[in-house]
């Protein structure tokens, strides 16, 4: 098999706007080629990318309902930081433009992790590690 070149994550949004004012708080940028009134492109690195689309897009893709994130956890998309502070101030601007913390905070020494729900209910995981200080078992 061969490897991805390029990961797309598909999110459901109630409103384009508001997630995408989410998104810019948190630092994210958008590609306008991908963007109209029904989707955007939210750029996470080189190669990961998240798609931000209405419901209607976002049903028009789907063969079985569409899940309530508010009501369920679908998934936890974990994002590697550069360091614990980059995780905190992630955390932090996430809070302050209407995310709110999904669980306390864990840190492990070697892995310090914390966790978010977006407006819509989405749980994103900004973590720092280091791999050399992992335990070996």
């Amino acid at each position: 098999m061969t490897a991805p070149k390029m990961t797309f994550i598909n999110l459901p949004v109630a409103s384009l706007d508001k997630a995408i004012g989410f998104y810019k708080a948190l630092g994210f940028d958008f590609n306008p080629a991908f963007t109209d009134e029904t989707a955007t492109c939210m750029i996470i690195n080189d190669n990961t990318f998240a798609m931000l689309l209405t419901y209607a897009k976002f049903d028009s893709f789907i063969a079985k309902p569409r899940a309530d994130a508010k009501a369920a956890t679908g998934g936890i998309y974990a994002l590697a930081l550069e360091s614990k502070s980059a995780v905190d101030a992630m955390m932090n601007a996430a809070v302050q433009a209407g995310g709110g913390e999904y669980r306390p905070t864990i840190d492990l020494g070697f892995m310090y992790n914390r966790a978010f729900a977006d407006p819509d209910g989405h749980v994103w995981e900004p973590f720092w590690m280091d791999p050399a200080a992992m335990p070996s078992n």
